[in-house]
């Protein structure tokens, strides 16, 4: 503890750091500012409207008999146009029933088949309701942030108020020799454990780049040798049938191996992860396992008897699985799933597979899906919660091969539109509570008292936007 007062060199240098913490929080501002979505309209010929306009002429030319009757048969022409009458009135009863018929369903489906119509005009109000909900909610967050310095600067100067009477006192009652000795004491500590400190925490963050380091390469070591047992061998006799070599982009595929390792989990983290979804394929059958990866869920399939098999498109994780003796095929899904035949699926689970597809392959997926799959049978499609924030900033946009974030309300309404039923998201993976923002503490002072109970609304409303689940699963049944 230093016994001198403190100089203008002081207070300028906390004036620049203050000022230092301004900009920053200033321009953290203006890049949440920036950063909020706004949604954009749908375009007006999604729905293609119902065309009516044929439906006035068949309503007036649909009868093909006359409506007066012959007059009587009197002489040998009126006993011909009877007879001919005899023979053709017997079809065009028939016609004349079938044009009815036909007729009749049109105008019944009129009216239904403008309901798209009506539906899209219904999905466009609720998407600019929407809109205009997350804008406003936008410019809450924003006002609440540049109002809670002001709250917190508020706080200090009256916590240091109070604190002020007692560090005199302190200072007041502290000896001379007793200020000597912590001063040697402090700094002889400072200088022992502050490079002590340092240096641990060199040493552990080198090992963690080591251990990094050798995992990718053993990865590529690996990849390296699978493949080159696969090239032409040097010693083949001529005239005999080429070898297979390495695959196109084979050879990188050992990056994103490693990436998985590194970022979403140990293998005995995603097992205990992934084995809450067996229950829902008991008893089931030929179930498949979409992105499959490492394999995990696989190997908690059949341990608990469940006949299933794998599909991914990367090389190196369909040859770490065949190589365990899983059945894991390499390709995309739309293809697989086009070349088995219908009601062959006893279930289907992809896990962290639907944020990597185009919208307008993930429909056509999803649609093919159903008609692969057994009526009793469960599809499951689990991705990242972008309704988390922490969540989308954190894990979506980490990895490069993510196409298109899906919200649970999407991912929902997507099954539910391809033909399954009992459609419901599961949240997962929530967020541990002590990393979310705490409230502060209450206060017996009327005024701060509400300040607080404020405050601590406010960070229940961050909490849910920023921290909630990490994860969700979209689940349906074939029916």
């Amino acid at each position: 503890m230093l016994k001198r007062p403190v100089t203008a060199e002081d207070l300028a240098q906390l004036r620049r750091e203050r000022d230092e913490a301004d900009r920053l929080y200033n321009e953290a501002l203006t890049s949440l500012d920036r950063a909020l979505p706004t949604a954009a309209r749908p375009s007006a010929d999604a729905v293609a409207t119902f065309d009516a306009e044929r439906l006035p002429p068949l309503n007036d030319r649909w009868r093909v008999l006359p409506t007066d009757s012959l007059p009587p048969a009197r002489g040998l022409r009126s006993r011909l146009a009877h007879f001919v009458w005899d023979l053709v009135r017997p079809a065009l009863e028939r016609q004349q029933a079938f044009n009815s018929t036909l007729v009749d369903h049109l105008n019944r489906n009129a009216e239904a088949a403008r309901a798209p119509e009506r539906l899209h005009a219904e999905l466009a109000r609720m998407r600019d309701e929407h809109a205009a909900a997350l804008a406003t909610l936008g410019t809450h967050l924003i006002v609440y942030l540049q109002q809670v310095t002001a709250y917190v600067d508020t706080k200090d100067r009256l916590v240091a108020g109070s604190l002020m009477s007692v560090y005199d006192a302190l200072l007041n009652a502290l000896t001379d020799e007793m200020q000597k000795r912590w001063e040697s004491l402090s700094v002889r500590d400072v200088r022992h454990y502050g490079q002590l400190d340092a240096r641990m925490t060199a040493v552990a963050a080198s090992h963690d780049d080591i251990r990094h380091v050798l995992a990718t390469l053993q990865q590529a070591t690996l990849t390296l040798k699978r493949e080159m047992e696969r090239a032409p061998a040097a010693t083949a006799q001529p005239g005999s049938p080429p070898q297979a070599g390495p695959t196109p982009g084979s050879l990188d595929s050992y990056k994103y191996v490693g990436f998985e390792d590194r970022f979403r989990g140990s293998t005995d983290e995603i097992r205990a992860r992934l084995a809450t979804y067996v229950p829902l394929f008991a008893g089931a059958s030929d179930v498949l396992d979409v992105g499959c990866g490492r394999g995990e869920l696989l190997d908690l399939l059949s341990g608990a008897g469940v006949k299933a098999r794998g599909l991914d498109l990367n090389h190196e994780m369909v040859e770490l699985c065949r190589d365990r003796g899983l059945e894991v095929a390499e390709g995309d899904l739309l293809s697989y799933l086009e070349s088995l035949p219908d009601g062959s699926l006893g279930g289907l689970i992809a896990i962290q597979v639907a944020e990597h597809l185009e919208p307008s392959y993930l429909m056509r997926a999803l649609e093919t899906a159903y008609h692969k799959l057994r009526p009793g049978s469960h599809i499951v499609l689990e991705t990242i919660n972008p309704a988390c924030w922490f969540a989308f900033f954190s894990s979506y946009i980490r990895d490069l091969t993510h196409v298109r974030p899906l919200h649970p309300d999407t991912l929902t309404y997507l099954l539910t539109a391809s033909g399954f039923q009992a459609v419901r998201a599961e949240y997962r993976s929530p967020y541990p509570d002590d990393g979310k923002l705490q409230h502060v503490a209450p206060f017996d002072d009327g005024t701060l008292r509400d300040i607080a109970d404020t405050a601590n609304a406010n960070v229940d409303r961050l909490n849910a936007l920023l921290f909630t689940h990490l994860d969700y699963a979209a689940i349906g049944e074939r029916r």
